[in-house]
Parts: C-alpha cells; sequence; structure tokens
C-alpha cells in the first residue's frame, strides 16, 4: 500500500496561493482582528462580574463593562465575516486554477498517458479531489489559523490570570499531543483510500455509461449494476473507517481536554473558596481556558481536513507532474511554404512498438515515400499496423527507430501545433460533440465563417441532411452524436476535416459507416477534395481505395506489396486474394 500522505505534501499549493497573497494578508488581518474580538470577551466579563455581583463598582462601571461587551461583539461581527468572505473567495479561486490547471496539462499528454490512466479517475480528481483543497483552502487554514491564535492567546491569557492553575492545564494539554498524532497517521492513510476507491467508482460509471448501447444488447445491466455497487460499497467501507478514525480521534481529543479543565476548574473553585481569587478572575480563567480547549478540539478537526487534503493534492500534482513522451522541440523549426500539390512524406525505417505491448513490434523497418499530390492507399488485415501508421504521423507516439519527414523537415523538429496543423483527419471511430452541427464542423477551423462551414458540409454530402434537422445548422446533435446515423456522423466528421484544409489528408476508413448512395456522394466529394493536397487512405473496402495512385498493403507492421489496384490484383498475391474475396461476395 503506498504510503500516507504527508502534510508536507499541502506545500504544492502555494504556487496557486501565491498570486493572491493580497487577499490572503487581508484575511489574515480581519482574523487577527477577530480573535483579538474573542480574546477580549473574557476580560469584559471579568470586569462586569467583580464591578457589578461583588459590589466593587458602580452602576456606570456596570453599564460602560457592558457597552464595550457589545462593541467587541460589534468588532468580531464585522471581522468575523471580512474573513469568511475573502477566505471563501479564495476557496472558489484557487480551487478553479487548480481545475484548469490539471485539465489544461492533462489534454496535453500523449495517448500512452490514457492507456495507464482512466478518464473517470482523471475526472474523480478534478472533482472530488479538488472539491477537498476548496474545503481546506476556503474554510481549514482560516480555521487552523484561527484556532492557532485563538490558542496561544488564550494560554497568555490564562497565564496572566493564574500562573499556577495555567502550569497545570498546560501538562493536561501537552498529553492530548501523542493521540492526536497517533490517531492522525490512521486517518491520513484511510484518506488516501478512500479518494481511491471513489475514483474506482466514477471510473467505472465513466466507462459503463459510455457504452450503454452494448451493454444492454447483451442485456448485461444486472451485472453492471452489481459492478457499480460492490465498487461504491468498497468506497463505503473505507470511508467508514476513515471516519470510525477520525470519531475516535475527536473523543480521545475532547475528553482529554475537558478532563484536564474539569480538573483545574475544581482547583479553581476551592481557590476561590479560600479568597486567593475573585470570582471574576475564575470566571476569566474559565473562559479563556474554554477557548483553548475549543481550539485544540478545532484544531484536531482541522488536522483530519488538511489530512484528507494532503492525500487530494498528491493525487492532483501527481497529475501535474506526469510528463507526455511527446516532447515539443526546444526550437521549432518552421515548414517551408506551403505547396499547391500538399505536402510530400517520407518515413525511413520506422520501428515502432507500443508501451504497452514492449515486446511486439507494431512497424519494423517501415519505408514510405509520397509525393505531394499524391493518394496513397494502405490496407492489410487488422493488426497489420494501418491505424499505427496514422497515429505516428500526429505524433501521438514516436517512433523508436528511424525517422518520418514532412516536407524535408523531421516532424521531431516541429512544434505539434504545427505539425497536426497541417493534418487532417477522418477517424474510424467518428467523435460528435455536445453541440450543434455548425460548432462540431466548425471544431475544424475555429475562426471559419458560417458560409465556409457550409461549404464543407456541402462537399461532405452532410448539407442536405443537416438541413432536414429540425433546427438546421444549429441543431443540438445529443451526446456522442447519439441523434445521428453512423453515417450521418462520419459525414460531419468529414466536413470537419475539409473545412481544415490540410496539405496532408488522412482517412481512417473514412465510409466505413456510409450506405451504398452516402458513398457514393462522400467518394466523389472526396475526389474533389483530394485535389492540391496529399492523402493517405486506409480502407478494408478496396473499392474505396481502387483509384488511388498507389496502394500499399501492410502486413505484421511490413509493406509486402505495392502497386495499382491492376497491378496488384495482376500479381496474384495478398491484394489480388483480398479483392477476390470481397468482390465475390459484393456479386453474391
Amino acid at each position: 500500500m503506498k504510503a500516507p500522505s504527508s502534510i508536507n505534501t499541502l506545500k504544492g499549493l502555494l504556487p496557486f496561493l501565491r498570486p493572491y497573497l493580497k487577499q490572503f494578508y487581508l484575511a489574515g488581518l480581519a482574523l487577527l482582528v477577530a480573535a483579538s474580538a474573542t480574546l477580549a470577551i473574557p476580560y469584559a466579563f471579568r470586569q462586569m462580574i467583580d464591578m457589578g455581583f461583588s459590589g466593587q463598582g458602580s452602576i456606570s462601571h456596570v453599564d460602560a463593562a457592558f457597552l464595550a461587551l457589545f462593541g467587541v461583539a460589534c468588532v468580531l461581527a464585522i471581522a468575523t465575516a471580512a474573513r469568511f468572505y475573502m477566505v471563501s473567495l479564495l476557496g472558489e479561486r484557487v480551487t478553479a486554477d487548480i481545475r484548469t490547471a490539471v485539465y489544461e496539462h492533462v489534454i496535453e499528454q500523449s495517448p500512452e498517458f490514457f492507456e495507464t490512466t482512466r478518464s473517470g479517475e482523471v475526472l474523480s480528481r478534478l472533482t472530488t479531489d479538488t472539491t477537498l483543497i476548496q474545503a481546506m483552502v476556503g474554510t481549514s487554514i482560516s480555521m487552523a489559523l484561527r484556532n492557532t491564535l485563538l490558542f496561544l492567546g488564550g494560554l497568555v491569557m490564562l497565564f496572566i490570570t493564574s500562573p499556577k492553575l495555567s502550569s497545570i492545564i498546560i501538562v493536561a494539554l501537552a498529553l492530548v499531543v501523542l493521540p492526536i498524532v497517533l490517531f492522525g497517521r490512521r486517518v491520513r492513510t484511510l484518506s488516501r483510500d478512500s479518494q481511491d476507491r471513489i475514483a474506482d467508482a466514477s471510473a467505472l460509471a465513466g466507462e459503463i455509461l459510455n457504452a450503454m448501447p452494448i451493454v444492454q444488447a447483451y442485456t448485461q445491466e444486472p451485472h453492471e449494476a452489481a459492478r457499480f455497487k460492490l465498487s461504491v460499497e468498497n468506497a463505503f467501507a473505507t470511508a467508514m473507517r476513515r471516519i470510525r478514525a477520525r470519531s475516535l480521534l475527536t473523543v480521545v481529543a475532547i475528553l482529554l481536554v475537558f478532563g484536564a479543565i474539569v480538573f483545574v476548574l475544581w482547583l479553581g473553585a476551592h481557590a476561590v473558596m479560600d479568597k486567593r481569587m475573585t470570582g471574576g478572575e475564575l470566571s476569566q480563567f474559565i473562559l479563556y481556558a474554554t477557548i483553548v480547549a475549543g481550539a485544540v478540539g478545532a484544531l484536531s478537526e482541522v488536522m483530519g481536513d488538511a489530512q484528507r487534503a494532503a492525500g487530494a493534492t498528491e493525487r492532483l500534482l501527481e497529475l501535474l507532474a506526469a510528463k507526455s513522451s511527446i516532447s515539443e522541440p526546444a526550437q521549432p523549426v518552421a515548414l517551408p511554404p506551403r505547396s499547391s500539390n500538399g505536402a510530400t512524406l517520407t518515413l525511413k525505417d520506422i520501428g515502432f512498438h507500443y508501451p504497452s505491448r514492449p515486446n511486439t513490434a507494431a512497424l519494423s523497418h517501415l519505408s514510405i515515400q509520397v509525393a505531394a499530390g499524391e493518394t496513397v492507399a494502405v490496407v492489410g488485415s487488422s493488426g497489420a499496423g494501418k491505424t499505427t501508421l496514422f497515429q505516428l504521423l500526429l505524433r501521438f507516439y514516436d517512433p523508436q527507430q528511424g525517422q518520418i519527414n514532412l516536407d524535408g523537415i523531421n516532424i521531431r523538429d516541429l512544434s505539434l501545433h504545427t505539425l497536426r496543423d497541417t493534418i487532417g483527419i477522418v477517424p474510424q471511430d467518428t467523435v460528435i460533440f455536445s453541440a450543434n452541427a455548425m460548432e462540431n464542423i466548425r471544431y475544424g477551423r475555429s475562426g471559419a465563417s458560417d458560409a465556409e462551414v457550409i461549404n464543407a458540409a456541402k462537399m461532405a454530402a452532410a448539407h442536405e441532411f443537416i438541413e432536414k434537422l429540425p433546427d438546421g445548422y444549429q441543431s443540438f446533435l445529443g451526446e456522442r452524436g447519439v441523434r445521428l446515423s453512423g453515417g450521418q456522423r462520419q459525414r460531419i466528421s468529414i466536413a470537419r476535416a475539409l473545412l481544415k484544409n490540410p496539405a496532408l489528408l488522412l482517412l481512417d476508413e473514412a465510409t466505413s459507416a456510409l450506405d451504398a448512395e452516402s458513398e457514393r456522394l462522400v467518394q466523389g466529394a472526396l475526389v474533389t477534395a483530394m485535389q492540391g493536397r496529399t492523402t493517405l487512405i486506409i480502407a478494408h473496402r478496396l473499392a474505396t481505395v481502387q483509384r488511388a495512385d498507389r496502394i500499399l498493403v501492410m502486413e505484421h507492421g511490413h509493406i509486402v506489396e505495392t502497386g495499382t489496384h491492376n497491378s496488384l490484383v495482376a500479381e496474384g498475391g495478398i491484394y489480388a486474394k483480398l479483392a477476390a474475396l470481397q468482390f465475390q461476395t459484393f456479386e453474391s
């Protein structure tokens, strides 16, 4: 099991607090005033008791004491409200900054990061963990400082009131520290475990909710409900262990503190009866002892919150410390001006294996040259390395061997933005965002006008069906495009890529989800779109690639055949067998 988070982990929040030092100092000033007002109350009670109830003062003295007490209450109220406002502002602002920083960092990670980190776990850290930090920054830090001031100020006033009784109570309070430390370590460990179990449940729920059609198609709802219930129960059991530990910590701390206070007050009562103290002094001592005891109890509660926040901070700092395996060059090189025919592409002796499968080569000694404006199709069985090729071109991964050049420049020397801005891709798994049709297509180029978006939709044979939606281009497409058919989603994706107007176009099964009529329309649009740019096509349906200038046949990460459709069929090799199988199937 991982070692518990140290309170020192909270130092990692300092960079987020530093921009708001002014607000922090203002909150500290309000806190100091409020604590001072609180510590003045017992002295006012002493004056009231000694001058009013013991007959040592006049009515005017009593009136003055009550007025002073009300004045202290006014100061306390204003200072407390100011403190609450400033620390709440800090909590909300710092939490928002942390969420933004973590999210911005996570979305810059390479796909390798997401091979080992579930999106549900990231979401849990962005929500549950940051909420704990918000509670600590917005409440717990203020409470800790407030009660520390009250504890120290109360001790000073206790010694001023009665040094003998104060010495006794200090020794008693010292005995409280040991159980707080021992139980605090237990709480810290369980806090980290509790957050981990919550993240597990969130990750499981996210995975299943994104696969509901499959879950329901296979009637696995009871099974998935049982899995989630088990995960939630595990989180609940861990949380209960943490709650029990914190409860025990609270019981021990309060019993020891108040037990010591009762003993000391018993001694004080005897001192009043022996005329060694006045009633006002004992009342003052009681109130200060109550303030000190309350501060100790509150600090034990704050310590528990701080330990939970330390675990949450550690988890967030882990995300912020994650380094992408794909690094930006220190001094990026600029691409030459774009050719009217598109980009040239060269792959030299590429060797690559996925980090999760280090002993299995996805590509081996792969070399390809693509001229500007050329259309090259890549075919082969599943697992041959076709999609891997596209991922390397986009620098989602870097090959362990070889070099990829775009327009004569090693893509590792290009900034990621420059490289990916040059490439447009239509993936096999279409992504539709929870937005309207206009914004989904405009995702390809955020500055595009409505007219440019509509033109791209027309090129992708998407305009007609979009116009028939209830609100046309302003129609909300639903989460993950659930309101569209598979073919419609794919045409939205094609329009998005065409709007980008890239020099290099990657089509990964771009027409796989289209019916015959839609495929005919899109094929015609793609022929037009391919003009003036270099195009790489991945397709299992060989009818899609027949017009390509060149076809590459891949098997086990190697290129085993190269040629046109007719020449490859004439060779009678792997491609010819695939073609014969597909076309015979279509004819039957």
